[in-house]
């Protein structure tokens, strides 16, 4: 049994990108849209028995007709060949309502053939052309949906998040315990999962991480934990069961430059006890977007700052890229920098970012092309501004568990 795990697939980021004029739409959607046909086309092509979605299929609550439609298309492949799909709900696709949709239930309600939407925290139970599969689904949850009002009436914010952890651990022994142990399970969360190094997601989240112990999530009764919410692939746990995150499709951001992108696939023997039907287990890159930062320091008494930053450029490869610029120099020699033939040094690139000039003397300008800037979400547009302040980074974290508290206070009061 053959399982494709992959997440985080953001439909509408379309930061850095650029307005395609043969469709008219930005061409950062084309790759996200890419790189979901490369996992289609492998799921088409490689035997796979179930595609899962473990969260966040739109960068928003309220994806455009236009994402909804694109995003439908691929779905259609998988449904017309009898491979079915399990689509997670995650913090992305949730509405800022309880009575609304989530951004993915249409096609539940739709029902269309071979596609399952896992919405709340239990068990579902997938026919595949291998046999049946057990999913154990923890979606992000909604707070209105553990704690009443009144139950959370006094608490603070932390009280409040401690509570819903300890219901959603509750909730998933209870769960894990009612699995058949002949049948294969796998445990699908869209969480942080404690010990999980983040990335970029920290500047996207709607509003505070519920943090879930990987012992309390990696229960003895399933075969595999496929987890998604972090944009950085990482295997939380080799054996008993083997706990992953796959990981984004693209890069968002220069938070991810360096981070592989992909997809995880996972063979389980149906035929195999259980906690031993593992048997394979393997991470297929994709060729995202790249991210470049040149980094340029212009020595005092350099009589030709442009020309250093120019040789800086030419040291890295911007060809197709997202790149962005950041120049050290001595005031007394700023005004000599000229920024047309910086640009024409990154004629190749797909998109500049930001041209950032720091001085002893004053603090860095960051410079945005405007449509980067008009797409920026407030998270994210505090993140950059820290880091265009040079602030420290545990100064960083700070402020912005603070305005992620005042968005999360905002959101429940809404």
């Amino acid at each position: 049994m053959r399982i494709l795990h992959f997440s985080d697939l953001h439909i509408g980021v379309e930061n850095y990108g650029q307005t395609d004029p043969e469709t008219g739409l930005s061409t950062r959607l084309a790759d996200f849209l890419s790189s979901l046909d490369e996992v289609v086309e492998y799921a088409l092509t490689e035997d796979v028995d179930l595609v899962l979605l473990a969260g966040d299929a739109y960068k928003g609550r309220d994806p455009s007709q236009t994402h909804q439609r694109e995003f439908a298309k691929r779905l259609s492949r998988l449904s017309e060949a009898s491979i079915p799909s399990f689509l997670l709900v995650g913090n992305h696709d949730l509405p800022n309502a309880v009575s609304r949709a989530t951004a993915v239930e249409i096609f539940q309600t739709l029902q269309v053939p071979y596609l399952q939407v896992g919405s709340n925290l239990q068990n579902y139970t997938i026919p595949t052309k291998s046999g049946p599969l057990q999913i154990l689904a923890v979606p992000w949850p909604r707070r209105s949906g553990i704690l009443s009002r009144e139950e959370s009436r006094g608490l603070t914010i932390e009280e409040v998040r401690q509570a819903v952890q300890d219901r959603m651990t509750q909730a998933i022994y209870a769960r894990a315990e009612s699995l058949d142990p002949d049948v294969p399970a796998i445990l699908t969360g869209h969480v942080t999962v404690n010990g999980a190094t983040v990335g970029t997601e920290r500047s996207m989240m709607l509003g505070q991480d519920h943090v879930l112990l990987a012992g309390d999530i990696g229960r003895p009764q399933v075969d595999y934990v496929a987890l998604g919410h972090i944009h950085k692939h990482q295997i939380l746990r080799n054996e008993n069961p083997v706990m992953a995150y796959s990981g984004s499709l693209q890069r968002v951001d220069f938070s991810e430059e360096g981070d592989d992108k992909g997809f995880c696939v996972v063979n389980l023997d149906p035929a195999a006890p259980q906690g031993k039907r593992l048997t394979d287990f393997d991470f297929h890159r994709l060729d995202a977007r790249r991210f470049v930062t040149v980094d340029v320091t212009v020595p005092v008494g350099d009589p030709a700052p442009t020309s250093a930053v120019v040789q800086g450029i030419a040291r890295k490869d911007v060809a197709g890229a997202v790149v962005r610029v950041r120049v050290i120099l001595p005031s007394e020699v700023e005004a000599q920098l000229r920024d047309s033939d910086i640009r024409d040094a990154l004629s190749e690139a797909h998109y500049i970012a930001a041209i950032n000039r720091e001085s002893p003397q004053e603090a860095r300008r960051t410079r945005l092309e405007a449509e980067s800037a008009k797409n920026l979400q407030p998270m994210e547009a505090l993140r950059l501004y820290l880091e265009s302040r040079g602030v420290e980074p545990e100064r960083q974290e700070k402020m912005l568990r603070h305005a992620e508290a005042l968005v999360e206070r905002e959101a429940s009061e809404s």
